[in-house]
């Protein structure tokens, strides 16, 4: 059984991706690669299952992609709490007028060049929007925590791939054994024949036959050669190195099935891996966040209260640049430019200077600083929304909504029945492929008898090497059956172990 059949047989995306460590719930993976190492080569001496496994999750691609979903999910999260906070911001602004403007100090017109700064610093928090807030922080709370089950199904599925290639790999390896043995018991038996026909005890023709059963061990051996080089390719396309590089798996022993009974029913598998499988818990963490968005969706037809408060203050070059400060010291007497009075001089305004005195007090310049303060403009607002008519974008929202939700119910339910039927189809493919196995092991015992036989007949010359061909090719092709489904079988076995959350071992 090659890659592509056993993929076939567990094609359905739940199985792929919810056979989480199938030979390595129990590992901890200590492959300590970078990224750029892993593709430019791989670790030194025999590559072992966690390593393969360590340098896949860091080298995937679509890992990489669920790991940036489930990012995103996280700061989608965090930015809905933020949202709760009160805003602050603060703007500024510089200007220029030209000709007749209106003074922003005095609000006076002036026939002047004008040149302004604005400042304003703005804060708003919201009282209350019909729960919108809080339940869209409860909404990508619950996304972001089916997120990471998702980015937990996609790691399964890749573990589950390399383990896949994996034990494909060693079962070519067990098989290249089954071939070789063969082509020893056949060299040791043309030798054997050499020499009897050399010495006249056998015909020539038994000669032929036995050296074209050699080249068809041969081209046995070949072919689960080739085998395991393919394996082994796409063992290195699933860490996504380069193929070109040689690599040797550690060996892991696998022993002969026992063929017991499984100790739990179909029902009782199924309801364990309902309760552990990270697809069904992601679809059940999707269905309550549709449910938050439904909510999200209502609270438009609430109304709304908003509190907002802000400091303003601006400065004008219009504005004088002496201002009376009374202090009861005295007077003086300065001149100040006119704001309303001006000479015309060909092209050009020339305000008229007034002299003014000041009583009790004195005059003093008014500097930028002093005007900002001055022109200093604090406010507080409570606004109230109440929604009367949107154009039904409320209603269609809440549709959708609803609509969202009842798609992602849909989806819970397909997920769950895909579960049952994968579970009842593994289940029934273990008990299959221990039938088969056992069969298969049956078969091996009567045809060795049988080789046995028949090779002790034909080195009494009482069978021609035609007979005697077939009954070792019998053997040969019922040992390589007997090999293909003892992983089969083990592999399978293994399967409803994770499913009933059990630790997995290889032994």
């Amino acid at each position: 059984m090659n890659i592509p059949e056993i993929m076939k047989i567990f094609k359905p995306a739940i199985i792929r991706s919810t056979i989480v460590c199938l030979f390595f719930s129990t590992i901890t993976i200590q492959a300590q690669v970078t990224v750029q190492e892993a593709v430019n080569q791989l670790p030194e001496g025999k590559l072992t299952l966690e390593a393969a496994i360590g340098i896949a999750l860091k080298n995937n691609p679509q890992l990489k992609q669920a790991g940036l979903q489930y990012e995103m999910s996280v700061n989608e999260f965090e930015q809905a709490q933020w949202r709760r906070w009160p805003s602050l911001n603060f703007s500024a602004s510089q200007g220029f007028s030209f000709g007749r403007n209106i003074d922003p100090f005095t609000n006076q017109f002036v026939q002047q060049n004008v040149a302004f700064n604005n400042y304003n610093l703005s804060a708003g928090v919201t009282l209350f929007n019909g729960g919108a807030l809080q339940n869209s922080v409860k909404q990508t709370q619950i996304t972001k925590n089916a997120s990471e089950k998702d980015l937990e199904a996609a790691r399964n599925d890749v573990m589950l791939n390399v383990a896949l290639a994996y034990l494909q790999i060693l079962n070519n390896i067990e098989l290249i054994t089954v071939a070789e043995r063969q082509i020893e018991a056949t060299q040791f038996q043309l030798e054997r024949t050499t020499k009897l026909v050399e010495a006249g005890s056998l015909a020539e023709s038994n000669l032929f036959d036995l050296r074209s059963q050699l080249a068809n061990d041969e081209l046995t051996l070949v072919n689960a050669q080739n085998n395991l080089e393919n394996a082994k390719l796409t063992l290195k396309q699933l860490m996504n190195v380069i193929g070109g590089q040689p690599v040797e798996v550690a060996d892991i022993p696998i022993a002969d099935p026992t063929l017991q009974l499984y100790d739990a029913s179909i029902e009782e598998v199924f309801n364990t891996a309902v309760s552990n499988l990270p697809q069904m818990k992601a679809a059940e963490l999707k269905i309550k966040a549709a449910e938050k968005g439904v909510e999200v969706a209502r609270s438009a037809y609430l109304p709304s209260l908003t509190l907002a408060g802000g400091m303003g203050t601006s400065f004008s070059s219009a504005a004088p640049k002496e201002r009376f400060i009374g202090d009861g010291s005295g007077s003086s007497t300065i001149e100040v430019p006119s704001t309303t009075q001006f000479i015309t001089v060909g092209d050009i305004v020339v305000p008229i200077y007034n002299r003014v005195t000041t009583i009790n007090g004195s005059n003093q310049h008014f500097g930028y600083f002093d005007q900002l303060n001055f022109n200093r403009n604090p406010s507080v607002s409570l606004s109230l929304r109440i929604p009367i008519f949107n154009a039904f974008q409320a209603k269609y929202q809440v549709n959708s909504a609803k609509i969202n939700h009842l798609n992602t119910q849909y989806q819970g339910e397909l997920a769950l029945q895909q579960i049952r039927q994968n579970v009842e189809q593994a289940y029934i493919s273990m008990t299959n492929a221990a039938k088969k196995y056992s069969a298969t092991a049956k078969q091996v015992s009567a045809l060795e008898e049988t080789f046995r036989v028949a090779e002790a007949r034909f080195n009494v010359g009482a069978m021609n090497s035609t007979e005697y061909n077939i009954a070792k090719a019998n053997l040969d092709q019922a040992r390589a059956n007997l090999v293909q489904a003892k992983y089969d079988y083990v592999f399978r076995t293994k399967i409803l172990d994770f499913y009933m959350a059990r630790p997995l071992s290889i032994d």
